[in-house]
């Protein structure tokens, strides 16, 4: 930084500050993030851990599950049913009980439109928790791509 001393006396000393080099650092550093910018990763990929057969945590059997096939057929704990009467099917299942926790399994085909469908009429028969049940991996080896969501300009 360099300064401008015209006058001895302090009422006519005039300062200036060099600010050259700063912009040239500024400079530099814009050129360093641009490059960087586009190799950046936007995806990693990752191993999803799998959880032990052995281990598999099921239902208990007094657990009530609701089966979303693709065809549009329901089922409550293997017993046929349909959308117009799984509301009140429900309620008269959960009627005498304190445990108010159901489950719903969709077929891997299945829309989710269906499996939200069946959790937004069981959640109005006033039931409090509903959980999803899905089918284990087979070969154990699962692969997904995680995506980093930026906001949109």
């Amino acid at each position: 930084m360099g300064m401008n001393a015209a006058a001895p006396n302090k009422e006519n000393s005039i300062s200036e500050m060099n600010v050259v080099p700063l912009i040239d650092i500024l400079l530099v550093l814009l050129i360093i993030f641009m490059v960087i910018g586009p190799s950046i990763p936007r995806g990693l990929e990752t191993e999803i851990p799998q959880p032990n057969p052995a281990s598999r945590v099921l239902p208990p059997d007094t657990s009530i599950v609701v089966q979303v096939a693709r065809n549009g057929k329901l089922k409550i704990n293997g017993e046929d049913t349909n959308w117009d009467t799984l509301g009140p099917r429900v309620e008269q299942v959960f009627k005498d009980r304190a445990n108010k926790v159901a489950f719903v399994k969709g077929d891997s085909n299945v829309l989710f439109m269906d499996v939200a469908r069946a959790i937004d009429i069981i959640r109005g028969s006033g039931i409090d928790k509903v959980g999803l049940l899905t089918d284990p991996i087979k070969d154990g080896s699962a692969k997904a791509k995680v995506l980093s969501v930026a906001p949109s300009a």
